[in-house]
């Protein structure tokens, strides 16, 4: 945590958001294998052509998975998507499989692979998602830069090259400079080799005291 936010005193209470805490037994100890499974469900609904027969039981099997979870909603901030740290897109459907590798003021580096089910056409990554990848990377950056909750304010992807699927690629991001309640941030998504296959800059600024 940086100086000014130790300065600040109150990190947690900028904004309107709840307070979220890491809590690693919160899924207890099948959440992760919960989140993967679904992930290849993802994977399949996208990319199979099964016959009507299967895909009528299939339904009937998803509709009995949403039924059994349906009772145990929880409030934001009270569940464990989104919050375990050590699953890969900490445990949310809806960010990347990806995993931080480095979390820290220099900067949050993560690895991580397109699957299937991101899968755009002629085998590349759909380019919505490449925003998705960098705008939940920023929201980390800040956060490990010491900054109080910010929102995006803008975001500009350059697409370098095709961004394949189903191979190791890496992500880097970090803190340029600050300005007020401006934090201004880049990053770069290269693969094994170091091939740049996209980049992004963008504002996060801190929200005011009860702002959503």
């Amino acid at each position: 945590m940086s100086e000014q936010t130790e300065r600040d005193g109150d990190y947690e209470k900028h904004g309107g958001f709840p307070v979220y805490r890491h809590d690693p037994d919160n899924g207890g100890p099948h959440f992760g294998r919960l989140v993967e499974a679904l992930r290849v469900v993802q994977d399949l609904a996208v990319s199979t052509a099964a016959p009507p027969e299967v895909v009528e039981k299939a339904a009937e099997q998803a509709e009995a998975l949403a039924a059994l979870l349906a009772p145990y909603t929880a409030p934001e901030g009270q569940y464990p998507a989104g919050r375990s740290l050590e699953l890969p897109g900490r445990g949310s459907l809806l960010m990347l499989p990806w995993t931080a590798e480095r979390l820290g003021a220099e900067g949050v580096r993560a690895t991580g692979v397109f699957r299937r089910y991101h899968m755009g056409g002629n085998g590349a990554a759909h380019g919505g998602v490449l925003p998705l990848l960098f705008d939940d990377l920023f929201g980390s950056v800040t956060h490990a830069y010491g900054r109080p909750i910010s929102r995006t304010a803008y975001l500009h992807v350059n697409y370098r090259k095709i961004t394949p699927l189903d191979t190791p690629l890496k992500v880097e991001g970090k803190v340029d400079r600050v300005d007020g309640r401006k934090t201004f941030v880049s990053a770069r998504l290269t693969d094994e080799d170091g091939t740049l296959l996209a980049d992004a800059e963008a504002l996060m600024v801190v929200l005011l005291p009860g702002q959503p």
